[in-house]
């Protein structure tokens, strides 16, 4: 068969159009924009769960380091009069104290004092144990609790300084 003029052998060529295109991109914007909340909000979730990990764990070390003094594992110097057997500061859970009855052992609680992730430092609010629950100010005696001093509101309307 001869070749006719302006015949075309080739499948008929596709390709996308510009009202395609367009389409396309609305619709990804569109699911981009209703994902991204969901992902801010699963990071601000993850480091509200850290926040709880890291103040669970220094309030255990504090009572562990309190249990101590009670059973005479600590005296002597190591325990202030007035400080109701509680450290004097997060630091000597972290250095350590003498140990009753073994001249070179220390007892340690903590191998570092944790990162609050809601304000990226490893300062914290401190309360004594002569201060009010809800007291903001430290007395300077001991370390009864700890709290985190980010005043930013929490995922269930609490700010994370009251935790």
């Amino acid at each position: 068969m001869p070749r006719v003029e302006g015949r075309r052998d080739r499948p008929r060529e596709r390709g996308v159009t510009y009202l395609e295109l367009v389409a396309v991109s609305a619709i990804l914007v569109v699911l981009a924009s209703a994902i991204l909340p969901v992902g801010r909000m699963a990071v601000q979730r993850q480091r509200e769960l850290e926040l709880r990990r890291a103040l669970r764990e220094m309030r255990q070390k504090i009572d562990l380091y309190k249990l101590a003094v009670e059973q005479g594992q600590i005296g002597g110097t190591d325990v202030k009069v007035g400080s109701e057997g509680y450290p004097p500061d997060l630091e000597t859970l972290v250095k350590g104290v003498k140990r009753v009855g073994a001249l070179d052992r220390k007892l340690k609680f903590m191998r570092r004092i944790p990162v609050d992730p809601m304000t990226g430092t490893a300062e914290w609010g401190l309360r004594c144990y002569q201060d009010d629950p809800d007291s903001t100010s430290w007395c300077g005696d001991n370390v009864w609790d700890v709290y985190s001093k980010s005043t930013t509101k929490a995922l269930d309307g609490t700010t994370y300084n009251t935790w």
